[in-house]
């Protein structure tokens, strides 16, 4: 007998106003999840660690591997996000830490729509790269033609610190954009019955309507990833669990869901 039953869509959620008190109770509730539950943070942060290595590594001349794992990474990293957003739902609800039930959840995500975000990080990667490139053959002009790795003077000039400046800028505005389109996006897919492009357009709009709580907050993810990437990134084996979890209560108060009781 086929199953006919249809699935309700979750409602739109309001936008509440974040402060900075909202950050610090997240990071708070992020680090004690991660203390209840820290299998689960190392093993989820062990695929950005990992995938952060392979890069790191092939990238000394391997081009076309490079590309295929850096285009491969952003369709696999969400789900690890996945996992400790479910952890900490799980947390959140008194309900038992299962290894099965999680990961169960995680290979569910692969017929809903996780991996649609999955497919518009790589593809803002693509334009971000073609952009990168362009900016690049426009300010340099012939000095594409000097081997840049034994001739770094060429940065130098004032085309080469024009054009480092504009790439800061444009880097910079491009990874907000992602940033605002991601920051809730994917725990509220974790969460609720929604599509993924309501769900990113309601995670931009409420970046938006936070922006400064949440430009303090990608600063915060900044500086922590750094600090944990110094020694041998080993540090990331914690920040990042941390900061997964800290991102599921950011995001509780931050859309506020009619009769649940998010506060």
């Amino acid at each position: 007998m086929t199953d006919t039953t249809e699935i309700q869509a979750s409602p739109r959620p309001d936008i509440a106003e974040l402060d900075r008190s909202d950050i610090l109770y997240a990071l708070d509730m992020g680090w004690k999840d991660f203390r209840k539950a820290p299998m689960f943070g190392i093993v989820f942060s062990g695929v950005y660690v990992l995938g952060g290595l392979v890069l790191f590594f092939v990238s000394g001349g391997f081009v076309t591997q490079t590309m295929i794992l850096a285009l491969g990474f952003p369709l696999l990293a969400p789900f690890a996000a996945v996992g400790l957003y479910e952890t900490s739902r799980r947390i959140e609800l008194g309900k038992p830490l299962d290894l099965y039930q999680i990961f169960g959840v995680i290979w569910k995500e692969k017929d809903r729509q996780i991996p649609w975000v999955g497919a518009i990080i790589v593809l803002y990667f693509l334009f971000y790269s073609f952009l990168a490139h362009m900016i690049f053959a426009l300010f340099m002009g012939l000095s594409v033609m000097t081997n840049v790795t034994s001739s770094l003077d060429v940065f130098l000039t004032s085309n080469g610190l024009t054009m480092i400046t504009v790439e800061l800028l444009v880097g910079g505005v491009l990874a907000f954009i992602l940033f605002g389109l991601t920051a809730f996006s994917l725990p509220l897919l974790v969460d609720k019955e929604i599509d993924f492009m309501t769900a990113m357009l309601l995670s931009f709009e409420a970046v938006r309507e936070n922006i400064g709580v949440m430009l303090l907050w990608a600063i915060i993810i900044a500086v922590y990833v750094l600090a944990a990437m110094v020694p041998v990134f080993l540090g990331l084996f914690i920040a990042l669990p941390v900061l997964g979890h800290a991102t599921w209560h950011l995001y509780r108060r931050a859309l506020i869901h009619p009769g649940d009781g998010t506060s």
